[in-house]
């Protein structure tokens, strides 16, 4: 019954537990799904949302994305991906910053140094111990602390910083440089929404979403600023959850790069990711750059580039590594001769004039871009291109505008999670409804043009 109640307030655009008490207090179609049942209070459903209904609601939201599937109403053939940042309700102004962190951490370090001689953490502690054992500790008003007492109470506070810096980078860990210290799994971002009009950057989540169909068939949550890292796991959820794999997969610039190329290579998944210069390319002040290395000529053959100014760059050396369990190819082209080139100033960057000038071709990035930017130019591509405008974007734009959720309500990946999914489940029930309504059943709109 709670349930029922969280899925259908989420559909009315009801989030606070508050309000959701109200609702069902006084509202008609609350108290039919009640069912006369004494109405629960705020903190019952708050409580509920975030207790015993995350470990079912992830189970409960794909249960109903298999069963729209059984209905044909959605398939695994075109996926749309696409990502927004959603502000935490973490505190504005409650910011950890990795250089910081890091700046201060060496200055203790430094000066803890310079007072023991140690450069662990560890090892301080143990000398610390140590001496506490041989002196003396006064406290209280006219008592007078003695030189050992005031060096020794100096390191400790030294020491504890140290310990409070460290732990700031464990919950930090590798691919943050900030978190909110109100809600440590938020990270600083530059939201779209900017209600405080002074461009600051305030703490959120990175959600990112799965539509086919219209539906969205699956979601998760990131702290990463970018969409680079997060189609792999996000992919990854989907096939476990599904028992199956998308045959093509669209998605914007923001997920371009090698390694998810060579994903979904490997995975045998159609890609449609649109190449980051594939307007730039269009424009004329992309080909006024002679120094980039798509606006010279290239011969296959002789294995060299020729600039603007009709000069070879010829292959330098190339290696050659494993990564995903494919290999890699990176090879560097320097040019024969730069002196007195009349274009030097603006193709090469080194400030040496003696130099000359050196590109980096990363072979096995240049050849999945150029499949990806055929796959796109295709009429299949083309079309799905449109589509996605349409359905992930479109869905976004309900999730923020019709359905008005801009800001999550609790604190923690977790909780923000368990909102996603009511918030998904109410979507797609709506969505279900609207399209029955209006005789659109079965119907899908990247089907309507075939490869």
């Amino acid at each position: 019954m709670l349930f029922k109640v969280l899925v259908h307030g989420y559909l009315c655009g009801i989030y606070s537990s508050r309000k959701l008490e109200e609702a069902c207090q006084y509202r008609v179609d609350f108290r039919w799904l009640l069912e006369d049942r004494k109405p629960p209070d705020h903190s019952t459903l708050a409580r509920f949302r975030t207790g015993r209904c995350r470990e079912v609601v992830e189970d409960l939201f794909y249960q109903f994305v298999r069963k729209l599937e059984g209905m044909g109403e959605t398939d695994h053939r075109a996926v749309f991906i696409d990502g927004t940042k959603l502000e935490s309700r973490a505190g504005r102004y409650s910011f950890v910053w990795r250089k910081n962190v890091e700046k201060q951490l060496a200055r203790v370090k430094e000066k803890l140094k310079s007072m023991t001689g140690l450069s662990t953490c560890a090892a301080v502690r143990s000398m610390l111990e140590e001496e506490a054992s041989k002196i003396a500790f006064v406290s209280g008003k006219g008592r007078h602390k003695g030189q050992a007492q005031r060096e020794w109470e100096t390191k400790k506070a030294l020491l504890e910083r140290w310990e409070k810096y460290e732990e700031m980078l464990s919950i930090m860990g590798q691919g943050r440089n900030s978190y909110a210290k109100t809600d440590t799994d938020a990270t600083f971002m530059r939201m779209k929404e900017d209600h405080m009009r002074n461009g600051q950057l305030k703490p959120g989540y990175n959600v990112q979403i799965a539509v086919n169909s219209e539906y969205i068939t699956g979601l998760e949550v990131f702290s990463d600023r970018t969409d680079v890292k997060t189609p792999r796991p996000m992919l990854n959820t989907l096939s476990r959850w599904h028992q199956a794999r998308y045959e093509e997969v669209v998605a914007d610039a923001g997920y371009e790069s090698l390694e998810n190329y060579l994903y979904l290579e490997r995975s045998g998944q159609m890609c449609f990711i649109k190449p980051t210069n594939c307007d730039q390319k269009k424009t004329s002040k992309f080909r006024k750059q002679v120094g980039r290395i798509e606006n010279m000529e290239y011969d296959p053959e002789a294995d060299c580039f020729t600039c603007a100014q009709g000069r070879k760059l010829y292959l330098r050396r190339e290696t050659t590594q494993v990564q995903d369990g494919q290999l890699v190819s990176t090879a560097w082209y320097r040019c024969e001769d730069c002196s007195e080139c009349p274009c030097r100033v603006q193709c090469c960057r080194a400030k040496d004039l003696n130099k000359a000038k050196e590109i980096v071709l990363h072979k096995t990035f240049w050849e999945k871009r150029k499949q990806a930017t055929a796959n796109i130019m295709t009429e299949r591509g083309i079309h799905l291109r449109l589509c996605r405008s349409i359905q992930v974007e479109g869905a976004f734009g309900l999730l923020k505008n019709d359905f008005g959720f801009r800001r999550f309500l609790t604190r923690g990946k977790a909780n923000v999670r368990i909102e996603l999914f009511l918030l998904a489940l109410a979507f797609d029930l709506k969505k279900l409804w609207m399209k029955r309504e209006h005789g659109r059943l079965q119907t899908r709109v990247s089907e309507k043009m075939t490869a």
